[in-house]
């Protein structure tokens, strides 16, 4: 029976291990650090709007204004995840030919905040589109921005490659 108990103790001591090995590779897998990316357009029209990519809360495309900071844009995007890498910013700035499409802003969904990253929309159209939003409900189709107070056809026009309805 000593025999037994010696065999049965070593498979369980080769599992014990396999499972500590394992949740050790797992949990270093898991906590990689993600790089942030922070992408510049080249185009003069756009060249104030950023898009911010990666290990932050909020990723998205944000207004940068004279004076701001790489840590202005990061509070911005509502700061690093738990899972970011400080020393792994990136600063991307794309060529002229490069055709990178930007996140877009869901008006169904998006806070204040958000809407006024879009050119053109400060915080009063912001504030219009979500009381449109809560008045009429969900927006069908894009084109019907053009009914909230304040903005036309040319507002439409300067925003319909950067807002969406879906998700």
């Amino acid at each position: 029976m000593g025999r037994f108990n010696k065999l049965w103790a070593a498979v369980i001591l080769l599992l014990v291990i396999l499972i500590v090995v394992g949740s050790i590779f797992i949990w270093s897998k898991a906590n990689r650090n993600r790089p942030i990316e922070i992408t510049l357009p080249t185009s003069p029209e756009t060249s104030r709007q950023i898009t911010v990519t990666g290990a932050v809360n909020v990723p998205g495309i944000y207004v940068l204004k004279a004076g701001d900071s790489i840590d202005d844009l990061l509070q911005a995007a509502g700061g690093a995840t738990a899972a970011a890498d400080p020393d792994g910013i990136k600063l991307h700035i794309p060529s002229i030919d490069e055709t990178e499409a930007p996140q877009k802003v869901n008006l169904n969904r998006a806070e204040v905040w958000l809407l006024q990253a879009l050119p053109g929309i400060g915080e009063t159209r912001a504030q219009a589109i979500i009381d449109y939003r809560q008045r009429n409900g969900q927006f069908g189709h894009i084109s019907e921005i053009t009914g909230v107070e304040g903005i036309g056809t040319a507002t439409y026009e300067k925003i319909k490659h950067l807002i969406t309805i879906s998700d």
